[in-house]
């Protein structure tokens, strides 16, 4: 019985070199996600610092809320106390108060500074291109001689759509939930 040739070593690399661009083409599709999604927190970060509230608001699905639960333990916003749960009309209610010629607490108004960073996809949907993404924030407001931090993680469930992502839902766990602050928060972080 004749010994089957073996493959040589140059055909074993060119075979090698084959698979090597469809596992380059799958990370770098994790990649260019990872990517997007950076960039649309950080495009956020830039609307809530320029106070772009209508532009903000435009970030969400309709039907989209934003969460700051008053305790990490939470799983759902309703019927227990909250810092926020907002849905769309709520949030556009708060634009209208920040907006307002008379709401001292934008007298004079504050000025954020959000630093976005340690994003993570947690989860992509393959077929609807769905994410969900976890980060760290830190947001510095000043107001009245005053710098307030506020530090913490979110959790960002984006829609993909044809426009891009919007946000479903974001949930935000700050570090400082039970700190004392000397006025209250109006906006959002």
């Amino acid at each position: 019985m004749a010994k089957k040739p073996s493959r040589t070593r140059a055909a074993k690399s060119r075979t090698r070199a084959t698979k090597r661009p469809r596992a380059r083409r799958a990370r770098a599709a994790g990649g260019d996600s990872q990517r997007a999604v950076e960039q649309f927190l950080y495009r956020q970060a830039e609307i809530l610092d320029a106070r772009r509230w209508d532009e903000w608001l435009g970030l969400f699905t309709a039907d989209g809320r934003y969460w700051m639960p008053a305790s990490e333990e939470q799983t759902t916003g309703d019927g227990v106390p909250n810092i926020f749960f907002e849905d769309l009309d709520l949030m556009k209610v708060r634009v209208g108060r920040l907006g307002h010629p008379r709401a001292w607490s934008q007298q004079p108004p504050n000025r954020t500074s959000h630093i976005v960073s340690n994003v993570v996809i947690e989860r992509e949907d393959a077929k609807t291109g769905d994410i969900v993404v976890r980060s760290k924030f830190h947001v510095a407001e000043f107001r009245l001689d005053t710098l307030r931090h506020f530090l913490g993680r979110y959790r960002h469930h984006l829609k993909q759509t044809a426009s891009g992502y919007k946000i479903a839902l974001q949930r935000v766990d700050l570090v400082n939930a039970e700190g004392p602050f000397e006025y209250v928060l109006q906006y959002w972080l």
